[in-house]
């Protein structure tokens, strides 16, 4: 085990955590190495101390407490972020992942959201009322990190981002002070937050405006042979330029997993993933996504009437944690044939079998949304695509890092220049491809709120100068 170190005297310390509603943990407790353990395996950082807060007081005196010590502070929320700036070494790891509530109220169609909160949470929450709003793919995911750097998901074209569905925020800023940020009170912060990543707080509460959605939607997976990728890539973009905001379809290539609807003799085989989504009438989505599911010779078709709650989870099987992770990202506002050739060739040559691409339909809605109205500029995107490197064994780390930047490499030609955040997984100067071109106003705000950048355990924005 590392050793950890604070030059904070530990009669300090001692008063600090007495003055704890939650629980102050050090590398000596039981519960340390649980707590400082987070989704992507390949992070393996020992804070100093660890705050497990119960409330908003307990966020407020932890963030006082590394300005005033001058510690490192890093903020977990669900733990996922692929990078890993939920924890830090040596420093404070604030872990929200006890405030998790989610309160909604049918009657205004809202929902207010602890930081610690999961996908599934929300979605458990919201469903029961037959509401929803835009989230990501896997439900294990943490409701804070996915809001705070965009947010995208199934039903994304039909209603926006996660961050275009936020009403509002209450945020622990650098000095101590809880700020309440909407477009009338703070709009600067709140335009920030929205997309500019951890950079500018603590956010305790989450306001999400919410949609009419299921319980039952039309979806599921199409899975065809990976020869056949070519012309099936092909066949989805095509259809997907004149598709409804309400359909969304995504593609994933990757070795077919022991999945009980697929059979035995192709687990393991090169596979097309087609992933079609309806968000609204199943009969008019039955409809409009025939010609996605009549395409060709598939192995297996499950697309079907489907608890949208339960289908938020279907990809969690093959995201669990872990395994280590490295991913690469790229958007673009097509897919051309030469880019399409290119995917195929590395896709045939995945480093592991836990490994996939995926291309994540987008536009509709979140595209009719001005580059400037919040902080997350890629308006432009069509798709977003994820490398979803994955493996178990650390001597295999720089045979999967390296194929992951090649074919990042390979497909920069084809792709706008801008990345989604929360795809990144270290510092190299991604982050400028993040914010694109609302960087220097993101500065800015930093300035404002954060001159000493405290908040700098994520893709990080520098305050101006």
């Amino acid at each position: 085990m590392a050793v950890t170190t604070t030059p904070v005297d530990d009669g300090v310390i001692d008063g600090f955590g007495e003055g704890l509603h939650g629980e102050l943990l050090r590398p000596d407790d039981p519960n340390y190495d649980d707590a400082r353990a987070i989704w992507n395996g390949m992070i393996d950082r020992y804070p100093a101390l660890i705050v497990r807060a119960m409330g908003v007081s307990d966020v407020i005196a932890a963030v006082t407490f590394a300005r005033e010590q001058e510690l490192v502070l890093a903020v977990r929320g669900g733990g996922h972020n692929i990078a890993g700036n939920a924890v830090c070494d040596d420093g404070l790891m604030l872990d929200l992942s006890a405030m998790r509530s989610v309160r909604v109220d049918p009657a205004e169609q809202t929902a207010r959201v602890e930081p610690g909160a999961t996908l599934a949470d929300v979605d458990q929450e919201t469903q029961a009322f037959g509401l929803a709003t835009p989230l990501g793919i896997n439900s294990t995911t943490g409701i804070a990190g996915l809001t705070l750097g965009g947010g995208f998901g199934w039903i994304t074209r039909k209603y926006g981002m996660t961050v275009d569905n936020l009403r509002s925020v209450d945020v622990v800023t650098a000095d101590g002070e809880l700020r309440h940020a909407s477009e009338a009170e703070h709009p600067d912060l709140f335009w920030g937050i929205r997309g500019g990543g951890g950079n500018f707080g603590v956010v305790t509460a989450f306001e999400f405006d919410l949609h009419e959605v299921g319980p039952e939607v039309l979806a599921g997976m199409v899975v065809y042979h990976g020869a056949d990728a070519p012309e099936v890539l092909r066949h989805v973009r095509d259809f997907n330029e004149t598709a409804p905001d309400e359909s969304t379809v995504w593609m994933v290539l990757r070795k077919a997993p022991p999945l009980p609807f697929l059979p035995e003799r192709v687990h393991g085989e090169d596979v097309v993933v087609v992933v079609p989504f309806y968000a609204g009438d199943i009969a008019d989505g039955e409809a409009v996504l025939a010609p996605v599911r009549e395409y060709g010779e598939p192995i297996a078709d499950t697309v079907g009437p489907v608890q949208y709650a339960a289908f938020q989870q279907a990809f969690d099987p093959l995201l669990t944690e872990g395994a280590r992770n490295y991913w690469k990202s790229h958007n673009f506002s097509a897919i051309s044939d030469d880019a399409i050739d290119t995917i195929v060739d590395y896709a045939r040559d995945l480093p592991t079998p836990l490994s996939e691409i995926f291309f994540g339909q987008l536009g509709g809605a979140m595209g009719r949304v001005p580059a400037d109205a919040t902080a997350f500029p890629h308006r432009d995107a069509a798709y977003g695509m994820n490398v979803h490197t994955r493996w178990e064994d650390p001597a295999m780390d720089d045979e999967c890092i390296a194929w992951s930047r090649e074919f990042f490499d390979a497909m920069a030609p084809y792709a706008t220049g801008g990345v989604y955040v929360n795809f990144i997984s270290e510092d190299e100067g991604e982050e400028n491809l993040a914010y694109g071109e609302n960087q220097d106003r993101l500065a800015e705000i930093k300035a404002a709120y954060d001159p000493e950048n405290l908040f700098r355990m994520n893709q990080n924005v520098e305050p101006a100068r």
